[in-house]
């Protein structure tokens, strides 16, 4: 059965389904799409996902988006690879809570960082009839909404609320491992994943005024056991055509 996946760098969104292909050693052809080439809202992207976002997962061509339903699916087309799921039904709630608090209270609001220091940066180096035709092939409202704010800037107040949100998150993922080895309980699962992938690998990075490793010393130790594991050495090893100044998440300011 073939497996092609569609993606970006090696970083939030892309990585999250990246690393469960990994992780349980399933044989995929990569696909780059140049997210500064704006190859995701091309016509040829388009026809796989009408929505014009990576990551795809393309399983003998039924296609599978966003990116916490590819990786059940992959728990569920791929029964017989290493779990990262767990298989009662109190690990398996608890996976799934920490993956909707991540998709909801997480990923938004770090989202908006980035966007603010990269997008914005491309977004007003193009001119306004450049700019007003790229919008016109971006095909949800909301992510042109995303654009036009990029490009004139998020506010102060907005940009405040999202780093509150944050910290919020810190704290309670600090303190969830207190009590479980990893978020989700005593096994790694893709609630591990999910919050690496959107914050816990590049938060000291994009927001050294936190003071990550003082105050959430437990978040920093699970990052490194994170780090440490083959499979995602591995995904951070990926291509990444981000401009090297703009690499807000990989490491460049």
């Amino acid at each position: 059965m073939a497996l092609k996946y569609y993606h970006a760098e090696p970083l939030a969104n892309s990585l999250k389904s990246m690393l469960p292909l990994k992780e349980k050693g399933l044989a995929y052809e990569s696909i780059y799409v140049d997210l500064h080439k704006f190859e995701q809202h091309s016509d040829w992207f388009v026809a796989i996902n009408p929505e014009g976002q990576v990551p795809v997962l393309d399983h003998d061509g039924t296609i599978i988006t966003h990116t916490t339903v590819i990786n059940e699916y992959l728990e569920d087309a791929f029964p017989d690879a290493p779990p990262l799921r767990p298989r009662d039904p109190v690990g398996a709630a608890r996976m799934r809570y920490w993956n909707k608090f991540v998709d909801e209270h997480v990923m938004n609001h770090v989202s908006m960082h980035g966007w603010h220091r990269l997008v914005g940066v491309i977004a007003r180096n193009i001119d306004d009839g450049s700019f007003e035709e790229l919008l016109s092939h971006i095909p949800l409202p909301d992510q042109r909404k995303k654009w036009a704010t990029a490009r004139s800037g998020f506010s102060e107040a907005d940009l405040q609320n999202a780093s509150d949100k944050i910290d919020y998150a810190l704290a309670k993922v600090e303190k969830q491992l207190g009590e479980t080895a990893w978020l989700a309980g005593d096994a790694y699962t893709l609630a591990d994943i999910n919050f690496y992938s959107h914050c816990g690998m590049m938060v000291e990075r994009m927001f050294p005024e936190k003071d990550v490793a003082a105050k959430y010393p437990r978040l920093v130790e699970w990052r490194e056991r994170v780090t440490a594991r083959p499979a995602v050495a591995e995904a951070l090893k990926g291509e990444d055509r981000t401009a090297p100044g703009l690499r807000t998440w990989s490491g460049d300011r």
